[in-house]
């Protein structure tokens, strides 16, 4: 069962099927891509532009990742599903492409849908701080 609370232009939904991200889990699976591009952990910072200590508390963790984190991981390696990364399902590594940053990738937004199927309009996150992102289409 899905609950759905609108409020103040703002959008709740309480999925209790959805699961958290493992952050041991999801460590793992980024230390392997550490270690098959023969990145220091520094080194993978600085190619998918995080703060060092982010990989740390990341690898340690610490802290859970951000969606931003996610998608420049995904953006950096365009071997990397998201799929995979998030929630470990799939294979890894993908056999989409090239490593570079900058590979295409089918958009959230794409208009290209087959017919019937639901399209993203926004995504909202929102932060334990209580700030929020909204990406739209």
């Amino acid at each position: 069962m899905i609950y759905t609370l609108l409020k103040s232009n703002f959008t709740i939904v309480y999925n209790p099927s959805f699961t958290m991200i493992n952050n041991l889990q999801f460590a793992n699976r980024i230390k392997k891509i550490i270690e098959e591009h023969q990145f220091s952990a520094s080194g993978f910072a600085d190619k998918i532009g995080v703060q060092r200590s982010s990989i740390s508390h990341i690898l340690s963790g610490r802290n859970k990742p951000s969606l931003d984190f996610i998608l420049k991981v995904c953006n950096a390696f365009s071997d990397v599903d998201m799929e995979w990364l998030v929630n470990g399902i799939g294979t890894y590594p993908s056999s989409n492409g090239s490593n570079e940053i900058g590979a295409t990738s089918p958009s959230l937004f794409d208009s290209k849908t087959t017919s019937g199927a639901k399209r993203i309009q926004r995504i909202v996150v929102f932060y334990e701080d209580g700030t929020f992102d909204e990406y739209h289409k």
